[in-house]
């Protein structure tokens, strides 16, 4: 567990990187790592709420995603289901809010009734939102928000930054302060585009079913040391300035 004094971000993002590698280390089917890697979220959701993370998005299944072998898109379904089915029930009891962003037009209606589902049975739930990425692309939740704000009748001269978030698919959340990525990539892969312009970014080789609540508090403690600056000049007050001046780091 962190120290008290840890900074704990309000927000993570994460980046559930390297089930099929991990299964296929072992010999083992790439849904095997898949199914292990929702036994590592539910920890994890646990994890981040214990050390007070109000918000966490995951990246579960890309735009890109559908272009898998079909049997592999084809577990993740099922995945979505037996998830459901095997873990909501003690998630809710535990107050965690589910809510899924991303494309519904897609998904089998079996699936769409399961989130649906979820959604309903912890919409009152405060302790801690899950938001689940589903069918999502960044790109598509910046076209997606500014269709809407369009349909909307926003006229092009009122559209700025603040009135285009209200469209984006985490408009109830603040912007992730910490994104975590398993796997070793050193990239985002198109997710949260817009919502991470000033977010930290934490890289790891663990594979996601490996990722336990240690690899959660080595990225918390690497995000408490970091420098949150947002664009601004941070102002050193530890010794002698001249007047009118300012020390930026």
């Amino acid at each position: 567990m962190l120290a008290a004094e840890s900074r704990v971000p309000q927000h993570v993002a994460i980046v559930m990187d390297g089930n099929g590698r991990w299964a296929n280390r072992r010999m083992m089917p790439r849904v095997v790592g898949h199914k292990f890697g929702v036994d590592a979220l539910v920890n994890t959701i646990h994890a981040c709420s214990e050390r007070g993370v109000e918000y966490l998005t995951v990246f579960a299944f890309s735009s890109e995603n559908w272009n898998r072998p079909d049997d592999e898109v084809s577990g993740l379904m099922g995945l979505v289901m037996t998830a459901v089915a095997k873990y909501l029930a003690r998630m809710a009891e535990d107050g965690v809010r589910i809510r899924i962003i991303g494309d519904r037009s897609r998904v089998a209606d079996k699936v769409r009734d399961a989130w649906d589902h979820a959604e309903q049975l912890t919409a009152n739930n405060r302790k801690i939102t899950v938001s689940v990425a589903f069918n999502y692309g960044g790109r598509w939740d910046i076209l997606q928000a500014c269709r809407k704000a369009i349909a909307d009748g926003v006229a092009p001269q009122d559209l700025d930054e603040t009135r285009l978030s209200r469209y984006m698919s985490l408009s109830y959340a603040p912007d992730p302060d910490l994104f975590i990525r398993t796997g070793g990539e050193l990239r985002i892969s198109n997710f949260l585009l817009w919502q991470s312009a000033y977010t930290e970014f934490h890289f790891t080789d663990c594979l996601w079913p490996d990722f336990d609540a240690r690899a959660l508090d080595l990225a918390i403690e690497d995000y408490a040391r970091r420098d949150r600056r947002f664009g601004q000049v941070k102002v050193d007050l530890s010794g002698p300035v001249e007047s009118g001046t300012a020390v930026g780091r």
